[in-house]
């Protein structure tokens, strides 16, 4: 680990979180050493802090589940943050309207996530064990914002700054049946999503965006983590929110987004935002 003081930068980023203040030079352009092993240093001193407030952990969100941007930022996995339960919440009738009164750059991400039914060791790593031990998933939308100025940062930064997780807007929970994994499997590698910004469409997407399945980036997640020994395993209860299956995009208020899935049996999410 390096030299940086794990506890000073967690109250720094916690401060900028909480006050909506960008923070112009990130952790890696202050410190060559600060690596990703001291980025979660300071991730768990977040989770001690938020908890010591009176705050739960729901769940962990992923960042950068796509194998090409690994390369250009010399990651061999991808990263992870935790999700909080002032932070996740459930629509209702696949609908939700949320403020991003204290956000200064949000943007949105689609993405499939499942709730963990039992502790996941080192040894369920295939995906449809990986899927045995999901209670559920469903779609949801994920907002990140970025502290650092003009969005420019390394993955380290990106982990130590709550992985950018402002909030997730789950939707309708599909529970996982056994019998039907291996049907769920396949379907998970090839659905396709619409995502539309007031009607109009932004983008398509695929569960191929979300290293190739939502289902393969839970078992990289449950390796990942592994690698980290101070962090805990997948916890029964868990919440996952797997990577987004488009790009990110920015977001406003007096906005109406809507995800709609073909492929796999999700019923379409809408989000409203306001100021």
């Amino acid at each position: 680990m390096s030299a940086v003081d794990v506890k000073a930068l967690a109250r720094e980023l916690m401060h900028a979180h909480l006050n909506g203040q960008i923070i112009a030079i990130p952790p890696s352009s202050r410190d060559p050493e600060f690596d990703l092993t001291t980025a979660y240093a300071v991730e768990a001193e977040l989770v001690r802090l938020r908890q010591a407030n009176g705050r739960r952990t729901v769940g962990r969100k992923v960042g950068f589940a796509n194998k090409a941007l690994w390369r250009m930022l010399k990651l061999d996995t991808l990263v992870w943050a935790t999700m909080y339960d002032d932070t996740v919440r459930f629509a209702e009738d696949n609908a939700a309207t949320l403020s991003l009164a204290h956000n200064w750059s949000p943007k949105i991400e689609p993405e499939i996530v499942f709730k963990i039914r039992k502790p996941i060791g080192a040894s369920e790593l295939e995906p449809a064990v990986m899927l045995n031990a999901v209670e559920w998933l469903a779609l949801g939308f994920e907002i990140i914002d970025c502290v650092f100025a003009d969005w420019k940062f390394q993955p380290a930064d990106f982990v130590a700054a709550f992985g950018f997780h402002a909030a997730l807007v789950v939707g309708e929970p599909r529970v996982i049946e056994s019998g039907l994994i291996p049907a769920l499997v396949e379907q998970l590698a090839r659905f396709k999503l619409r995502l539309l910004k007031d009607g109009e469409l932004v983008e398509e997407g695929s569960g191929k965006n979300s290293l190739r399945s939502p289902a393969l980036c839970l078992r990289e997640l449950a390796s990942a983590i592994l690698r980290e020994p101070a962090a805990p395993p997948l916890a029964a209860g868990e919440l996952i929110s797997s990577g987004t299956l488009t790009e990110s995009h920015a977001v406003a208020p007096g906005q109406t987004w809507t995800a709609i899935v073909d492929g796999l049996e999700l019923p379409a999410l809408t989000l409203h935002t306001i100021s």
